[in-house]
C-alpha cells in the first residue's frame, strides 16, 4: 500500500497541468495582464493550443481575443496572433483532422469516421460562428483590421472573415452590407501587391457575392470587372494558373441571373476583352487539366451573358456585340479545330448555340461557316455527321441538337434552306446535304439517331405554314422496284410497325408539329385509310407504363386531326371523327389518354429550358419547344371532343367574325403605320425648326447685346451733343437764312422765265405776220423798209431772249426766207433793189446770232447753278429734319431728366425730414449731435484759416524776392 501511494503521491507531486487549466490561467492572463508583452505571450500560447484543443480555446478565450482586437488595435503582432487564434477556432484543419482520424480509426472505417468528424467539426465551426456575429460590431471590427497593410494582420483577416462567409454567409453579408464601405474595404485586397493577400481576397469575394444581388452590384460598380479581366491577362489567360480560375469563378457569380451587372458589363465593352481568351494555336495537343477547367469557365461566362432565361433585348444586344468585336468567329474557328479536348468541343458547340438562337445575322454567319475539310462542307452538315453517328459521346450528339435547334430558331430563312435539301428540285447527288442526313437519321436502326432527327426536323418546321407544306412534296426510294412514298406515309408506316418506343415518340412529336394548324398536312394524313384506325387502336389498348406516353401522343394527334380538320374528306370531317372516338374510345377515356404526355415525369424537365439536358439516353423523350405545343394544344383539343356540331358551327362563325375583326385590325395597323411614317417625318422637321429656332434665338440675343451696346454709346454721344447744342443752333440759323434767300431769288428766275416765254410767243407772232407781208410786197422800198423794221425787232429780241435753242433756229429759217424773198424781189423790181443794204443786212444777221449764242451761254450756267442750289437746298432740308428730330428727342429727354430730377427732390426731401426726425430722437435720448450748419460754419473756418496762411506764404515769398 504504501508503494502505491509513493508512487501515486509522486505522480501528484510531478504531474503537469491539464490543457483546460491551461487555457484557464493564459486566459485569465489575457484579461488580467497591464503589459503587452504579457498578454502577447499568452495570446501566442492560446493560438498554439487552438487547434489541438478547438473547442475548449474557442469557448473560454473568444471573449479574450475580442477585447484584444479592440483594445490592442496598435499592434501588429498580438493582433495577427488573436486573428490565427481565432480562425483556428472557427475553421479546423482537414490535414491534422485525417492525421489524426488514420492514427485512431482502422482503415476499414476510415471514410465514415472522418465523415461523421467532418460533420462535427463543422457543427463546432458554425456554433462557434454564431456567438462572433451576433454582435455585429465584431464583424465592422474585423473590416476595419482589414484596412491595415501589416501582412500579419492583413492576411489572417481575409481568411477569418473567409471563414465566417462559408459558415454563416447570409448573415455575414448582411452585417457587410449595412457596414459604411463594408464592401469596397474588400475590394482594396484586388490591388495588393501581395500575391497571397490578392488570391485570398479572391475567395474571399466568390463567398461574399455568392446569391446576394445587391453586394453583386455594388462589387461590380467598385470597378470589379476592370481589375479582374485586368488579372486574367497578367495571369496569362486560358493558359494561367488558378488565380485564373477563381477570377473567373468570381465573374460567374456576378453576372449569373444578374440583369444589371450584365449591361454593365456590356456596356463597359468588357465583351470586347473576352475575344483573345479563345485564341487557340494550330497545336492543340496537350491541353493541361487547369486550361481545360479555365477555358470551360470562360465558354460558361460567354453563356452567361446569352442565356435564354436573360431579358429578349439584353440577350440580343449581348449577341451582336460579340459578333461585331469577332467573339462567335473565334469560337466558330475552336469549333471547326483539331485536337480540342471533347468536353471543351461540346461546352463551345452549347456556346455557340446560345450566341446564335434567334440572332438573323448571327445565324447568316453560322450558316456560312465552313469545316476545314476537302473538299469543304458547311459546318451544319458536319455537326449533324456527329448527331447521327451512335458513336459518338452521347454530350455531344446533345449538343449538336441544342446547336441545330438554335439556328432554325426563329429564322425562317434558315429553315426554308433545310426544307429545300429535301426536295427534288434542290438533291445534289455528289454531296451530302443536311435533308439527306436528317432522312438518314430518321430511318436508321439506332433510336437514338431516330429521335434527333425527328426533332431536328421538326424545327425546321416550327411555327412556319409554308415549309409543312413544302415538305409534304418530299418523296422518299423505300427499295427497288417499289414507287416512291411521301415522307409522311413513311412515317406512319414506321409507327404502324411497332418499333423501340423512343423512335416512335419522336416520329409522333414530327407529326404532331408538322400538322398542328395546317389543314392541308391534316387532309394528306387522313387520306390514308389505314392512319385513323391505326390512332384509335393504339389509344383504345390498355398497355403497360412504357406504352402509355405513346398512346397520349397517339391522342394528340387524332386531337390535332379534330382540331385543324377543314372537313375536306366526308369520311372523316370533325363531326365523324367525334363520333369515332366516342364509340371506339370514349371521350372521358380519350381525354384521360391525353393526360399522359404532361403527366410524364421527363415532360416537366424538359419544360424547364431549351437545351436537352439528360443523364442517360433512354431518357430522351421530350422536347422543349414540343413541351409548349402540348401546353398549347391540350385545352383546345379537349374543348374539341366534347363540343356539338351545333357548338361547332357557332365557333366556325365566331371565327369568320374574329377573321373579319382581324382584317380590319390589320387595316388599321397599316393606317397607324402610315401615321407612325408620317409622325416620325413630322418629329424630324419638329426637331429641325427647334434647332433653327435656336440659331435664331441665339442670333436675337446676339443682336440684342449689340443694340445695348449701341444704347450706350448713344447716351454718351447724347451727353457730348447737349454741350455743343448752342453752337450748333446758331449754324442751323445762318443755314436756314440762306436757305430763305436761295428760294427768293429762284422764285425771281422762275417769274423772268414766264415773261421771256410771254415774249417769245408774241414775237413769233410776229414773225408769221412779217412773212404774209413779204409774199404780197413787189416793190423794193417795201421790202427796204421792211428789212429796216425787222432788224429793229432782232436787236430788241437780242436783249429779251434767255436760252431758247428753238428760236435760234427759228430765226435761222427766218434769215433764209428773207434772202429768197430779197431775191424774188430784186428780181421783180430790177434796178430798184439796192444790193448795200442786203450785204448790210446779212452782217447785222450774223452779229445777232453771236449774240443769241452768247446768252445761250449764260443761260445754260444759270440753271447749272439754279440746279446747284436746289441740291444744296434739298440737302439743308434733310439736315434741317434730322436736327429738328434730334432736337425733339433731345427735349423729351430733358423732359424725362427733369422729372426724375423732381422725384429725386421729393425723395431728399423724404430722406432730409427722416433725418431730421432721427436727430431729434436722438436728442431726446441725450445723445449729442452736430448740425449741418456747424459742420458747415466749422468747415468755413478751416477754410479762412487756410486762406489766411496761404497769404502769408505769398507775403513770405514776395518778401524773399524783394
Amino acid at each position: 500500500m504504501n508503494f502505491f501511494r509513493g508512487v501515486i503521491g509522486g505522480q501528484q507531486a510531478g504531474a503537469q497541468p491539464s490543457g483546460v487549466e491551461t487555457i484557464q490561467k493564459l486566459c485569465d492572463r489575457v484579461a488580467s495582464s497591464t503589459l503587452l508583452e504579457d498578454r502577447r505571450d499568452a495570446v501566442r500560447a492560446l493560438k498554439s493550443l487552438s487547434k489541438k484543443y478547438r473547442l475548449e480555446v474557442g469557448t473560454q478565450a473568444m471573449d479574450h481575443l475580442i477585447r484584444i482586437l479592440q483594445t490592442d488595435s496598435s499592434d501588429s503582432e498580438i493582433l495577427g496572433y488573436a486573428l490565427d487564434t481565432l480562425y483556428n477556432i472557427i475553421c479546423s484543419d482537414e490535414e491534422e483532422e485525417q492525421d489524426e482520424s488514420e492514427d485512431a480509426v482502422p482503415v476499414k472505417s476510415k471514410s465514415a469516421a472522418d465523415d461523421a468528424q467532418r460533420r462535427q467539426e463543422d457543427d463546432i465551426g458554425a456554433q462557434f460562428t454564431e456567438r462572433f456575429i451576433q454582435e455585429p460590431e465584431n464583424v465592422t471590427l474585423l473590416l476595419t483590421l482589414l484596412e491595415e497593410f501589416d501582412f500579419h494582420v492583413r492576411w489572417p483577416g481575409v481568411k477569418m472573415l473567409t471563414a465566417l462567409l462559408k459558415s454563416q454567409c447570409a448573415q455575414v453579408q448582411g452585417i457587410i452590407l449595412v457596414s459604411p464601405m463594408g464592401v469596397s474595404r474588400l475590394m482594396d485586397l484586388l490591388a495588393d501587391s501581395r500575391e497571397v493577400i490578392r488570391n485570398d481576397g479572391l475567395l474571399l469575394l466568390q463567398q461574399l457575392t455568392k446569391g446576394n444581388a445587391a453586394i453583386q452590384k455594388i462589387v461590380a460598380f467598385e470597378n470589379a470587372f476592370e481589375r479582374l479581366l485586368d488579372i486574367i491577362t497578367e495571369e496569362g489567360t486560358s493558359d494561367g494558373g488558378i488565380v485564373v480560375e477563381d477570377c473567373l469563378l468570381l465573374l460567374l457569380n456576378l453576372l449569373k441571373n444578374n440583369s444589371s451587372n450584365q449591361n454593365f458589363f456590356k456596356e463597359g465593352s468588357y465583351i470586347q476583352r473576352m475575344k483573345p481568351w479563345f485564341e487557340v494555336g494550330d497545336d492543340n495537343s496537350g491541353w493541361s487539366a487547369q486550361k481545360v477547367t479555365n477555358l470551360h469557365l470562360m465558354l460558361q461566362l460567354v453563356r452567361v451573358m446569352v442565356s435564354p432565361v436573360n431579358p429578349a433585348g439584353a440577350t440580343a444586344s449581348c449577341q451582336k456585340a460579340m459578333f461585331q468585336c469577332g467573339l462567335l468567329q473565334q469560337l466558330c474557328t475552336i469549333l471547326m479545330a483539331t485536337g480540342v479536348p471533347a468536353d471543351i468541343l461540346t461546352e463551345t458547340i452549347n456556346t455557340v448555340s446560345e450566341v446564335i438562337r434567334g440572332s438573323q445575322v448571327n445565324q447568316d454567319y453560322f450558316a456560312s461557316v465552313n469545316a476545314p475539310s476537302n473538299p469543304p462542307r458547311p459546318a451544319i452538315v458536319v455537326l449533324l455527321m456527329s448527331m447521327v453517328n451512335e458513336r459518338q459521346p452521347f454530350v455531344l450528339r446533345c449538343a449538336v441538337l441544342y446547336c441545330f435547334q438554335c439556328f432554325l430558331y426563329k429564322n425562317e430563312k434558315g429553315q426554308g434552306e433545310i426544307v429545300a435539301t429535301l426536295l427534288p428540285s434542290t438533291i445534289d447527288a455528289n454531296s451530302i446535304s443536311a435533308g439527306q442526313l436528317l432522312c438518314g437519321g430518321l430511318f436508321s436502326a439506332d433510336s437514338l439517331s431516330n429521335w434527333c432527327a425527328a426533332v431536328a426536323l421538326g424545327h425546321a418546321l416550327q411555327e412556319n405554314l409554308t415549309q409543312k407544306e413544302q415538305l409534304l412534296r418530299v418523296q422518299l426510294a423505300t427499295s427497288l422496284g417499289k414507287p416512291p412514298v411521301s415522307l409522311l406515309q413513311q412515317c406512319t408506316n414506321i409507327l404502324s410497325q411497332g418499333s423501340k418506343v423512343q423512335t416512335r415518340v419522336g416520329l409522333l412529336m414530327l407529326l404532331c408539329t408538322w400538322m398542328s394548324n395546317c389543314p392541308i398536312a391534316v387532309t394528306h394524313f387522313l387520306h390514308n385509310q389505314e392512319n385513323v384506325p391505326f390512332l384509335t387502336a393504339q389509344i383504345s389498348e390498355n398497355l403497360g407504363e412504357d406504352e402509355r406516353l405513346v398512346q397520349g401522343l397517339c391522342a394528340l394527334l387524332l386531337g390535332i386531326c379534330i382540331y385543324y380538320n377543314d372537313n375536306s374528306l366526308e369520311n372523316y370531317t370533325k363531326e365523324k371523327l367525334k363520333q369515332l372516338i366516342e364509340k371506339r374510345i370514349g371521350k372521358e377515356n380519350f381525354v384521360e389518354k391525353l393526360g399522359f404526355i404532361t403527366k410524364h415525369e421527363l415532360y416537366s424537365r424538359a419544360a424547364q429550358k431549351p437545351q436537352p439536358a439528360f443523364s442517360t439516353p433512354e431518357h430522351m423523350l421530350f422536347d422543349h419547344e414540343f413541351t409548349k405545343l402540348v401546353k398549347e394544344l391540350e385545352g383546345v383539343i379537349t374543348k374539341a371532343v366534347h363540343k356539338s356540331s351545333e357548338e361547332d358551327k357557332k365557333e366556325e362563325e365566331v371565327k369568320k367574325t374574329l377573321e373579319q375583326h382581324d382584317s380590319i385590325v390589320t387595316q388599321y395597323k397599316e393606317l397607324i403605320r402610315e401615321q407612325d411614317t408620317q409622325l416620325n417625318e413630322l418629329k424630324e422637321q419638329v426637331s429641325s425648326l427647334t434647332s433653327q429656332k435656336d440659331q435664331m434665338q441665339s442670333t436675337i440675343t446676339q443682336q440684342l447685346s449689340q443694340i445695348q451696346q449701341h444704347k450706350d454709346q448713344y447716351n454718351i454721344l447724347k451727353l457730348k451733343l447737349g454741350k455743343d447744342s448752342g453752337q450748333d443752333g446758331a449754324q442751323v440759323n445762318g443755314q436756314l437764312e440762306e436757305v430763305t434767300l436761295l428760294r427768293e431769288e429762284v422764285e425771281e428766275l422762275r417769274r423772268k422765265h414766264s415773261v421771256l416765254n410771254s415774249q417769245l410767243l408774241e414775237k413769233e407772232a410776229l414773225i408769221s405776220s412779217l412773212r404774209a407781208e413779204g409774199v404780197q410786197t413787189s416793190e423794193g422800198t417795201a421790202a427796204s423798209a421792211g428789212n429796216t423794221e425787222l432788224l429793229k425787232e432782232v436787236e430788241t429780241l437780242r436783249a429779251q431772249v434767255q436760252s431758247q435753242t428753238a428760236e435760234i433756229s427759228q430765226l435761222q429759217r427766218e434769215r433764209q426766207e428773207l434772202q429768197s424773198r430779197a431775191e424774188t424781189t430784186a428780181a421783180v423790181s430790177g434796178d430798184n433793189v439796192d444790193a448795200a443794204k442786203i450785204t448790210e443786212l446779212e452782217n447785222r444777221l450774223s452779229t445777232q446770232s453771236a449774240e443769241i449764242h452768247r446768252l445761250q451761254e449764260e443761260v445754260r450756267s444759270l440753271t447749272e447753278s439754279r440746279a446747284l442750289m436746289e441740291k444744296d437746298l434739298a440737302t439743308a432740308s434733310s439736315t434741317a429734319t434730322i436736327l429738328q428730330t434730334e432736337k425733339s428727342k433731345l427735349q423729351q429727354e430733358v423732359t424725362e431728366s427733369k422729372k426724375e430730377q423732381d422725384d429725386l427732390l421729393m425723395l431728399l426731401a423724404d430722406q432730409d425730414q427722416k433725418i431730421l426726425t432721427l436727430k431729434q430722437k436722438l436728442k431726446d435720448l441725450g445723445e449729442t449731435i452736430e448740425d449741418e450748419d456747424d459742420l458747415d460754419a466749422r468747415d468755413q473756418s478751416d477754410e479762412d484759416e487756410e486762406e489766411e496762411e496761404d497769404d502769408d506764404d505769398d507775403e513770405d515769398e514776395d518778401e524773399e524776392d524783394a
